[in-house]
């Protein structure tokens, strides 16, 4: 296999060299316009890493994987949207939503402020299905609306993020919370995400990467191996040829959002232990770095167009950016400006590269 990878760019770095100068030029130009965002950066974090030489220390980059992991399930479950040639705006508030459902389920049995005082804490596991049940009925809704109204999921989707979050403020309503944060979580919920049986350098690697790690290899298999990938990628590239091939468009369109629905439920079920503190702002717009990070990946709003291998390095790039900005002390406001430029470059960069395409 190594053989036939020399051989291949043997082969086109021989044909490179015989290449007249001016298609040379040509070529190196387009080369450095369509991966302008990878080399800035590349040469942003190694600005950050002289500048901040304990920027790359051991704890930092176990830190970097543990924001990535924490974010990847909902980048993986927006990409699927993208990949319809759409999007999803609720993805945060539904994050937020299962966070709290999880939280208020999960506090500990004696906390004085426990928001269902009469009831005793649920088990971890059953708590996890009725999140991803919570996610993937939102995304069910989605995807339906989306399917048989014919609908534009950005408009869908703006719709159910405000039903969605008008439905968390009343939940946080409910018992004894009076719309306060929900805290004091149990052992068994806390140790389950945040515990460690692995250190680096001193650094704990916390449960939760393992369970991004096992939900990323799982996605890999559905796209990649199964029927139902087959057809989503079919129908973002053209709904029209998917349908004319037997592809049935309105099933494969509901499930791909249903599935990223329970992504978001993962999402929210590992945050409520992680940030252990939720509120109605939990989840608040998670789903811009969602989106940042499949466009920096390459998934493309053309649609039909992305890889998982894509998803992860476009999360672990932009945490590490904003790891970085973080130890260069950026205000958070100006953070927010970087990470609208960062989604517009990307998406004109893609839209050029289906121009040139096409």
């Amino acid at each position: 296999m190594e053989n036939k990878k020399n051989t291949a760019f043997r082969r086109g770095f021989d044909e490179y060299r015989m290449l007249d100068p001016a298609e040379k030029r040509r070529r190196r130009r387009e080369f450095f316009i369509n991966n302008a965002l990878y080399i800035f950066l590349f040469i942003v974090i190694v600005a950050i890493a002289i500048y901040r030489p304990r920027f790359l220390s051991v704890g930092s980059i176990v830190n970097i994987i543990s924001l990535s992991a924490a974010n990847l399930p909902i980048a993986l479950g927006i990409a699927g949207a993208i990949i319809l040639t759409g999007t999803d705006l609720s993805a945060g508030r539904a994050v937020g939503a299962c966070a709290c459902v999880a939280a208020s389920l999960l506090q500990a049995t004696g906390y004085a402020n426990k928001m269902f005082s009469s009831l005793p804490t649920v088990p971890v596991f059953a708590v996890i299905i009725i999140v991803c049940a919570i996610g993937g009925i939102i995304g069910a809704a989605n995807g339906f609306c989306t399917a048989k109204f014919n609908l534009h999921p950005f408009i869908v989707t703006l719709a159910t993020q405000l039903i969605v979050y008008g439905a968390l403020l009343m939940y946080l309503t409910l018992g004894t919370n009076n719309g306060q944060s929900i805290s004091g979580l149990d052992l068994s919920y806390t140790e389950f995400i945040n515990g460690s049986i692995l250190r680096i350098g001193g650094s704990a690697v916390p449960n939760f990467v393992w369970y991004s790690l096992a939900i990323t290899v799982l996605m890999w298999v559905v796209w990649n191996k199964t029927t139902f990938g087959k057809n989503m990628f079919a129908v973002g590239s053209n709904p029209d040829a998917a349908h004319v091939s037997g592809v049935n468009v309105s099933r494969t369109i509901i499930l791909t959002f249903t599935l990223a629905g329970i992504l978001y439920g993962v999402t929210g079920f590992i945050e409520g232990a992680r940030i252990g503190s939720n509120s109605a702002s939990t989840g608040l717009n998670y789903e811009l770095d969602a989106i940042a990070a499949c466009v920096i990946g390459g998934v493309s709003f053309v649609g039909g167009i992305g890889k998982i291998r894509g998803v992860i390095m476009g999360v672990v790039l932009l945490r590490i950016i904003f790891v970085g900005l973080t130890f260069l002390s950026v205000n958070q406001n100006m953070q927010y400006i970087i990470k609208g430029l960062i989604i517009l470059i990307a998406c004109a960069i893609d839209m050029r590269k289906y121009l040139v395409r096409k």
